[in-house]
């Protein structure tokens, strides 16, 4: 199919930059953070604003041409890129008003977590954005927001004031509690199926010096056991990443251990630098670390460390109460038995005020579960994804306990189960109803995508 009639129709009216094939940039363009996905879009436009969204809107709605929203691009599905259609590359939109006095601020969606948070962290304040510098803000918004402080003042969500949505009809609307409350509930938590978020409010937070940074150990079951106990115990304060993996070649840590497998935390402390001294003081004291580089820091520091960047990875997130000698078991012999360069057993404790937000206030449907668990796996050649997909499936279904459920922001499944996992029952149903209000020809489905409920008849 000829790209010319998409090109000449965006061309007109766009104050941003569009891309065609032909462009020296075009390679660059439909590249996301996952580099083997290798897809040809018919055109990337980097919006230079929220008019600019709604043009493009209205060409894919118009022409019929699949449409991919890419902010940071860190989809593990990529979703941020499509075959033969349209992107809309918010990249480019970088804007940020800061209300120091009144501890709020307006981001553009092109923002990533990284430069959100070295800017408000410049006045000592921030809001939580997970634990990646390099993810952009709308994503881990719209799917949640677990991240370094979400123990102590919520997921990302519980902190949005409002969201400038460019609906599939090409409207912009504001949403918050008092305006399209039934959007703003299903943004928070249902992800990019409801419109082009071009703008966020949110609340901020005082956070200065933190204790954080890296400690790792050698992982045995009874390690992992206690590293998790511990985690889910201690103070609201403490939050981060704890993975179970073979330990990289990085040079922090000792040849002599690479390919053992470790507990790799990367831990934040929001509290009282004297409180965290004694909270990480019971982790360090479960086995001799390998690498300690716990200490004092800004907050904004904390996101310097970037994870390794696969060209593919494939992925399941599930929810969890504790997890037991046996399963820990499970995962060392487990991760031994996986063959891709990159795979991991990952842990984010939940609990403190993620909990305390009822659970049908917003659509993340999860917040009774005492953590997260995500099974990874990356890999370089295509040719390998359905081994890799096999072994990630089989421990994450090992692993699994209690009432399915499902994070988006970490999974590789597109598929139903999936949905239905990520937005059970009542949410499910709810979240259905609202996109056939805003959404009803389904625009919006590169993402782990929810159908518009079907119109009553009469």
């Amino acid at each position: 199919m000829s790209h010319l009639p998409l090109l000449s129709q965006l061309r007109t009216g766009i104050r941003g930059r569009v891309i065609g094939p032909e462009d020296p940039e075009y390679d660059a363009a439909r590249t996301v953070f996952y580099t083997g996905f290798d897809r040809r879009p018919a055109v990337v436009v980097r919006v230079a604003d929220a008019a600019d969204v709604a043009r493009v809107v209205t060409v894919a709605r118009e022409s019929g041409a699949e449409l991919a929203i890419r902010g940071g691009g860190h989809s593990l599905a990529g979703h941020g890129v499509t075959d033969g259609g349209i992107v809309i590359d918010l990249s480019a939109m970088r804007g940020l008003e800061i209300d120091v006095a009144g501890r709020t601020a307006w981001a553009e969606t092109g923002l990533t977590a990284g430069e959100y948070t070295a800017a408000v962290g410049a006045h000592g304040l921030a809001t939580g954005f997970g634990d990646t510098s390099s993810v952009g803000i709308g994503g881990i918004t719209l799917g949640g927001g677990l991240g370094f402080l979400h123990r102590r003042y919520g997921l990302t969500i519980d902190n949005l004031l409002a969201a400038e949505v460019v609906t599939a009809d090409g409207e912009r609307i504001l949403a918050d509690e008092a305006s399209h409350p039934d959007l703003f509930w299903a943004i928070r938590g249902g992800g990019g199926n409801f419109g082009v978020v071009t703008r966020f409010r949110f609340r901020l937070y005082e956070v200065g010096e933190v204790l954080g940074g890296i400690l790792v150990q050698l992982a045995t079951p009874s390690v992992i056991v206690d590293v998790l106990a511990a985690a889910v115990e201690a103070p609201e304060g403490l939050a981060g990443v704890i993975n179970l993996m073979p330990a990289p070649p990085m040079p922090m840590i000792p040849a002599e251990y690479h390919g053992r497998p470790v507990v790799a935390m990367l831990l934040v402390h929001s509290g009282p630098i004297e409180e965290g001294e004694r909270v990480i003081a019971r982790l360090r004291g479960i086995a001799p670390p390998v690498v300690d580089a716990i200490r004092p820091m800004r907050y904004p520091d904390v996101f310097h460390a970037e994870p390794p960047r696969p060209p593919r990875a494939v992925g399941r997130s599930l929810f969890l109460d504790a997890v037991d000698h046996v399963a820990a078991e499970l995962i060392i012999e487990s991760l031994g038995s996986s063959t891709a360069p990159i795979r991991l057993a990952q842990f984010r404790v939940m609990g403190g005020a993620v909990a305390r937000v009822a659970r049908d206030a917003t659509a993340f449907a999860h917040r009774d579960r005492a953590m997260m668990a995500f099974v990874c796996a990356g890999f370089a050649e295509q040719g390998e994804a359905a081994e890799h997909e096999a072994w990630v499936g089989r421990l994450a279904a090992e692993l699994r306990q209690g009432e399915p459920g499902a994070y988006i922001g970490f999974t590789s499944d597109n598929g139903p189960a999936a949905v239905r996992e990520a937005y059970p029952g009542a949410t499910g149903d709810r979240l259905a109803a609202i996109k056939a209000m805003y959404d009803p020809t389904n625009l919006f489905r590169r993402n782990l995508n929810i159908a518009p409920a079907p119109v009553a008849a009469g």
